[in-house]
């Protein structure tokens, strides 16, 4: 059984505003040193599954011709968004692990903040290729005319774009609040929620604005997930022949997959009832949202796309053959 640390604030340095913050204390993991070296190996297990899986569909598609579609385009740009924010949050929380401390600094925690909401565009990521598979099963004649090069590229631009301004306003907004609670994260990594406890200003309710912004902005992509994958069954169960259902299936299972995955993962973590929360309970789901879901992506791609698995053998093979 693995517990976790549980009173983040029993170390709290209670500071009398923010410029005098020079670090914030993260949560550990573990409070016993043998699980904090256990809790240290399974991120570093969990972290080289996503570095290796997701680095090999980087390089699968950027060096296979014959992957430069759209669906392969779009599934580069979440290997890159996997990549890295599993690098943004799990090698702080291994370092901690490893030497037994808790600190981050201040421009720090300003940074990974950034990074986190940055590279999260993993739903965004997720919408557009939904939308891929909607055009390609529902309107297949249109295909190369909605999602062109160019329309693709302006696709995955708008979406890393639009990630980029939102990091940039929610953390500047959030950096710009006096903290008077003390520096103390209820977080392995440094979240805006837990940021937000330790404000002493009302102009935190600027924040829980946006917040609710992003919050709409999620359900949004939701909802057009929703429906268009509702449009794709009903147009599959249209097909005459069983082999063309299977195989218009089988192009949206590895995409359903994922989404089910992350949504799934995100969905109970942050919606569970109050009676169920627990700071062991919360911290084991926040490692599971935010850490398995870019270990799992590319093998779940991996096992259902025969191109894909293709690809990446002959990639293995001919760099084993070069030795």
């Amino acid at each position: 059984m693995i517990t976790f640390f549980t009173d983040p604030h029993a170390k709290a340095q209670h500071m009398s505003n923010s410029s005098s913050i020079s670090h914030f204390l993260l949560l550990a993991l573990a409070e016993t040193r043998q699980l904090q070296l256990l809790h240290f190996c399974l991120l570093l297990g969990i972290s080289l599954a996503a570095l290796l899986g997701n680095g090999l569909i980087i390089s699968a598609v950027a060096c296979g011709h014959h992957l430069h579609t759209p669906m392969f385009f779009f599934l580069l740009n979440l290997a890159l968004s996997d990549l890295g924010s599993i690098c943004t949050t799990v090698p702080k929380a291994m370092h901690n692990s490893l030497w037994d401390t808790s600190t981050i600094s201040y421009t720090g925690c300003a940074a990974q903040v950034f990074l986190i909401i940055f590279l999260g565009t993993e739903l965004s990521l997720l919408t557009i290729m939904c939308y891929d598979r909607y055009v390609s099963i529902c309107k297949p004649l249109h295909y190369g005319t909605l999602l062109g090069s160019r329309a693709c590229a302006h696709m995955a631009a708008a979406a890393w774009a639009s990630a980029f301004l939102n990091a940039l306003l929610h953390t500047a907004n959030t950096f710009s609040l006096p903290l008077c609670h003390g520096n103390a994260l209820g977080q392995f990594f440094c979240d805006i929620p837990q940021i937000l406890k330790l404000s002493c200003s009302k102009s935190y309710l600027r924040e829980l604005g946006l917040l609710a912004v992003s919050v709409c902005l999620v359900f949004g992509c939701f909802v057009f997930i929703v429906f268009s994958y509702v449009q794709i069954f009903r147009a599959v169960l249209r097909i005459p022949s069983e082999q063309g259902q299977h195989k218009a299936f089988s192009t949206c299972l590895p995409h359903l997959g994922v989404v089910s995955l992350f949504l799934s993962t995100a969905l109970f973590a942050h919606l569970k009832r109050p009676s169920m929360s627990s700071p062991s309970l919360d911290l084991a789901l926040s490692v599971l949202y935010s850490v398995v879901p870019p270990a799992l992506n590319p093998l779940i791609y991996s096992l259902r796309n025969q191109e894909l698995k293709a690809a990446v053998w002959r990639l293995m093979t001919g760099g084993f053959q070069k030795h």
